[in-house]
């Protein structure tokens, strides 16, 4: 399947001198288009609070509409309503405004973040899941990755076949309660998005130092830091191996995102 590397939403925290994206996958699969995570959308850019809380004081999103998945994909030649289902990394904001410019979308994501959403605990959760993110009634379709199925080395894996052959979603809490990584299989690699499993590349390469105001921001609204840590050492490993069948992307960091889309570029050029 042919793979599409968009950012649906430039925010710009203090310290963060290259800004944050919101790295989202759009997808061509036999059976329509398919997204994963969907970034801001439109209606974050007249409701601003109810959509996105307190937390945009901080990550100061731009809300260009431009940005958001639904003109991306007009300007890419197709119609919303070729978008059938979205793959959720997790329920925070800046990763589904835009699923409200897609309500006929079947949206797919761990049961365990959408109990989350739908009852959250605490006050680090109450900010995270706000009601008006999901006002429109979305159609949630809960998995639970069987944990006798491991994905290269992490456990708890489930392919969505009811959605295409390739798309794997995997346990990767921690950030979230119900956090998960999806991998999607292209042909002669896998994209593995983990979502917010981490925020910048320095943290897993070891070639520079991720901005201090990132990892404190990280750490802040982590459900179980110990499991984030737990996290980057794995996915150390895992890039440090450099698989030529594997490419790493996360949701935040703007240098994965521009290397994933040079890739795509040079591969169809």
């Amino acid at each position: 399947m042919r793979i599409h590397h968009l950012n649906c939403g430039t925010m710009r925290p203090p310290a963060t001198p290259d800004g944050l994206v919101c790295h989202v996958l759009l997808l061509e699969t036999d059976a329509g288009l398919v997204l994963v995570d969907s970034g801001l959308g439109l209606r974050d850019l007249h409701d601003r609070a109810k959509r996105f809380g307190p937390a945009r004081f901080y990550v100061r999103p731009a809300y260009d509409p431009d940005e958001t998945a639904i003109r991306q994909i007009l300007r890419l030649g197709f119609e919303p309503e070729d978008v059938r289902h979205v793959v959720l990394t997790h329920f925070d904001a800046d990763h589904v405004g835009g699923l409200a410019d897609f309500p006929w979308a079947r949206i797919h994501l761990t049961a365990a973040e959408a109990f989350a959403a739908l009852h959250p605990r605490g006050l680090t959760e109450q900010q995270r899941y706000l009601p008006g993110e999901r006002d429109h009634n979305p159609l949630l379709v809960e998995h639970t990755p069987s944990e006798s199925e491991t994905w290269r080395g992490f456990p708890g894996a489930r392919e969505l076949a009811e959605i295409a052959p390739g798309i794997v979603l995997i346990n990767l809490p921690g950030h979230s309660r119900g956090h998960a990584a999806v991998a999607v299989d292209t042909g002669d690699r896998w994209i593995l998005h983990v979502g917010d499993s981490f925020y910048h590349h320095g943290q897993i390469d070891g070639t520079t130092t991720a901005p201090r105001a990132l990892l404190a921001m990280e750490r802040v609204i982590a459900h179980d830091w110990a499991t984030v840590q737990a996290n980057h050492q794995r996915l150390t490993e895992l890039w440090t191996a450099a698989e030529p069948d594997l490419v790493l992307v996360n949701s935040h960091d703007p240098f994965l995102l521009r290397e994933a889309q040079r890739r795509n570029r040079e591969e169809h050029s």
